[in-house]
């Protein structure tokens, strides 16, 4: 079950990938509150059929969607996919949750899906750089309430409610740093210490 930072509003935006923790975390929200899905194209091989499926559960079950993308921009030369990417895709978020065009949604919080194993993996990262840090449960307009929780609780309940989701194949990339770390330093880091997301669960 889902474990939760603290108590979500109401009204809400969610940002959506199509990824299993997006569509369960949306699949588990949608229900009693108003939620509105912001979903941002990225342009790769693996985006349509992300963007199809997104698009496709929010139309069988009546939710409102917005949808971005990069429209032609490329990541700068030197510059690094991920944080171009990041940027792009926040920069879309706050369009749209607080540009004039929001209507009666404007200032709704953005909900998104960072889970435990984010929080550990980042927290290895930014160790390394000398200073371990936390994914924040809000920041701005942000909330993170999924931060307690593993991420095979949202493959869990995916299977068990028949929830639809798209694996994108570049999440085994190590040419991407957070790639790297999840599948190249995180076993190490569990051999040193198995219990390391429970010791990182109760910082937050």
């Amino acid at each position: 079950m889902f474990k939760l930072t603290h108590k979500i509003p109401n009204t809400i935006f969610i940002a959506v990938s199509g990824g299993a923790d997006s569509m369960a975390a949306l699949d588990f929200l949608r229900k009693g509150r108003r939620v509105r899905v912001l979903h941002f194209n990225h342009g790769t091989e693996h985006a349509e059929e992300a963007q199809d499926c997104v698009e496709r559960y929010c139309k069988e079950n009546d939710i409102k969607i917005s949808i971005g993308g990069l429209f032609g921009k490329e990541c700068p030369k030197g510059s690094s996919k991920e944080d171009f990417w990041r940027k792009q895709r926040y920069s879309f978020f706050e369009s749209e949750s607080m540009g004039s065009l929001s209507g009666n949604w404007r200032d709704s919080p953005v909900v998104t899906c960072h889970h435990l194993d984010d929080v550990v993996e980042t927290w290895l990262f930014t160790s390394m750089h000398g200073e371990g840090r936390l994914i924040p449960s809000k920041r701005d307009n942000y909330i993170r309430p999924f931060l307690l929780t593993r991420k095979a609780v949202f493959e869990d309940w995916c299977d068990r409610k028949d929830v639809p989701y798209v694996t994108d194949p570049s999440n085994t990339d190590t040419s991407f740093m957070r790639n790297y770390i999840r599948h190249k330093l995180m076993p190490h880091a569990l051999t040193v210490n198995p219990g390391i997301h429970k010791v990182i669960r109760k910082k937050i």
